[in-house]
């Protein structure tokens, strides 16, 4: 038999860069390159190149964990958690993205977008321009690209050039595989930085429960039967050490494991040849695919998985959740405002624990969490309006709100429970507001002044009146008599009626413009009229804060739980009274007569 050699011309290692100068070809000899170019030499001699997809198939490019086979059959570790374009031509690129999951250090294939010159199409959920897309089995045109699913995962079809090209994604693994002719692939993969702070590194310690041995032996099964037939094309290098890399690093958890990467490798070759491997799975342990994310939308910093009891659940990503976990938290600190006060918990760590939000109520289970439909928060809130069964305890100088979130169970007898036994205590902390001191004469007839207290901020009023329909103001002008009875308002605006009452505590006259003067004839005391004086009658004490009369050393009553109003029958129940709102401080409220005038906060003086 006469051999004819064929040999490549330097001119010729430009457009193949694995065919070098003085390598020699048998006649009628086809060698298909990786980037599925071919190189011929025919019965005279002649040596043809051709293109991908001419005499050989066009490679494949796959994304698969943090790694990317590009169409030269290169390996490309991802070390962050940005977006990266993996085919940019014509008008169409197309990016994958990477984020962090299990762990902060290392990422893994999020989603995929095809940006075309109009929209966007994202096939984390199938989406475009962030509205969701409803897809079947049959292809659903879109601005010229085909886009269709089944249980397996998401395919996207296009012409671009003179070659059509597929994408196809399953939530873990993207495939991009061309057909027709086309010009020598070269290597795409450029860093688009999305989002900014993408690159930044969170360092984290080893996983112990990793056996990279058992790792390795399970990866180089693409070393053996049955996946030997599809070596002339496609090269199981690549895909064993994206497997190692990968799995010696994260953990075999959520479906990740040694049987997607030899998944990836099968679908890379029959691309190539046509051949599926048929029953491969079963040779090696392996289960058929499914996409079990299909249509699940997560927000941003969470991802989806499979639960225990084969559903779906948004769980946390790692640097997300830190912040939480590391101080044990669910979720963000209380908010107080006043006289409401709310907590929010995060919906992906109550998942994690099991937790059906809808199953969380208040002290009163009408009152149930709001769920945020974009970050999935949830929001448990309480006011006065709507107390929710809120507590109030006096603690010294502080009024407390307090409520707690807990968990309705269906049956109390149960024994076995498949979440965790919930209850979580809230609540916001105040200062009783100060009472201010006002000295004056009745000179224009009534006193207004603004206190602020934080986080009261309120406007007293103070009036005589000389009937007790409080219709005819004591003037400066007005001549008071002895034995004449006098009323005596105090109004507040800004104050909450439904959660605070003012009490009046003590009210006495002097004959200086001072609290502490020795001289002094007590009124009111332990917020009832003096005994010894019958001339003194104390009305809609404690009641409220619109109107409460003969008011001089003021405190606050927490009215949830309490009788504000004093009671005076008799000494001992005074005191259990005043225990209500005492805080220990003295604060006044003076008001001076002229001299014609003796007595202040008194009836009948």
């Amino acid at each position: 038999m006469i051999m004819f050699q064929c040999y490549c011309y330097f001119f010729f290692s430009r457009l193949n860069p694995l065919c070098f100068t003085g390598v020699y070809y048998r006649l009628n000899e086809l060698v298909c390159n990786p980037d599925g170019s071919s190189v011929s030499c025919s019965a005279e001699g002649n040596l043809t190149f051709s293109p991908c997809g001419v005499l050989c198939p066009c490679p494949t490019c796959t994304v698969i964990g943090s790694t990317v086979v590009n169409f030269l059959n290169y390996v490309v570790s991802v070390p962050d958690r940005c977006a990266y374009t993996l085919l940019s031509e014509s008008g169409v690129e197309l990016l994958a993205v990477f984020r962090d999951r299990r762990r902060k250090d290392f990422s893994l294939l999020d989603k995929v977008i095809l940006r075309l010159d109009g929209p966007a199409l994202s096939s984390a959920v199938t989406q475009v321009d962030d509205a969701p897309l409803s897809l079947g089995s049959l292809p659903l045109s879109l601005h010229g690209v085909d886009v269709s699913k089944n249980q397996t995962g998401v395919t996207a079809t296009f012409l671009l050039s003179n070659y059509t090209t597929s994408v196809f994604f399953d939530g873990s693994t993207a495939q991009i595989h061309k057909t027709g002719r086309d010009k020598a692939q070269r290597t795409v993969l450029t860093l688009c930085s999305l989002p900014p702070s993408c690159e930044q590194q969170f360092p984290e310690p080893a996983d112990g429960t990793i056996n990279c041995t058992t790792v390795t032996e399970r990866c180089e099964l693409l070393y053996e039967a049955p996946f030997t037939s599809c070596h002339n094309l496609t090269d199981p290098d690549s895909f064993i050490g994206a497997c190692i890399n990968t799995l010696c690093t994260y953990p075999a958890v959520d479906g990740l494991s040694h049987c997607q990467f030899l998944e990836a490798y099968v679908k890379a070759c029959d691309f190539q040849t046509g051949d599926s491997l048929e029953g491969w799975r079963s040779e090696v342990g392996c289960s058929p695919p499914r996409a079990s994310c299909q249509d699940v939308l997560c927000s941003d910093h969470e991802f989806c998985v499979e639960d225990v009891s084969g559903g779906t659940i948004c769980a946390c990503r790692a640097i997300f959740a830190s912040e939480y976990r590391s101080t044990g938290a669910l979720g963000e600190p209380t908010v107080c405002d006043g006289s409401s006060a709310s907590v929010t918990l995060v919906g992906c760590l109550l998942e994690e624990k099991g937790i059906d939000y809808s199953e969380l109520h208040l002290n009163n289970q009408s009152c149930r969490g709001q769920k945020d439909n974009v970050s999935h928060m949830v929001t448990f809130g309480f006011d006065v309006n709507n107390t929710c069964g809120m507590e109030v305890e006096l603690n010294n100088s502080q009024m407390i709100y307090k409520n707690s979130i807990s968990m309705t169970t269906s049956n109390s007898s149960d024994i076995i429970t498949h979440h965790d036994i919930f209850n979580l205590d809230f609540s916001c902390f105040y200062q009783q507001p100060d009472i201010k001191t006002m000295s004056f004469r009745i000179k224009d007839g009534s006193v207004i002044q603004q206190i602020v207290s934080v986080p009261w901020n309120y406007t007293l009023t103070m009036k005589a009146f000389s009937d007790a329909g409080r219709t005819r103001a004591i003037e400066p002008s007005t001549e008071l008599r002895l034995k004449q009875s006098v009323w005596v308002e105090l109004k507040t605006d800004g104050l909450d009626d439904k959660l605070v009452a003012v009490v009046t505590d003590s009210c006495w006259a002097t004959d200086l413009p001072l609290a502490n003067s020795s001289l002094r004839y007590d009124l009111i005391v332990s917020g009832c009229s003096n005994t010894a004086d019958q001339t003194v009658k104390v009305m809609g004490n404690g009641l409220g804060t619109d109107v409460v009369y003969l008011h001089c050393k003021l405190n606050l009553c927490a009215k949830k739980g309490n009788t504000c109003a004093p009671s005076c029958g008799g000494k001992r129940r005074r005191r259990s009274a005043r225990s209500q709102y005492e805080d220990g401080s003295s604060a006044f409220i003076t008001m001076a007569w002229t001299n014609e005038v003796r007595h202040s906060c008194a009836a009948g003086r």
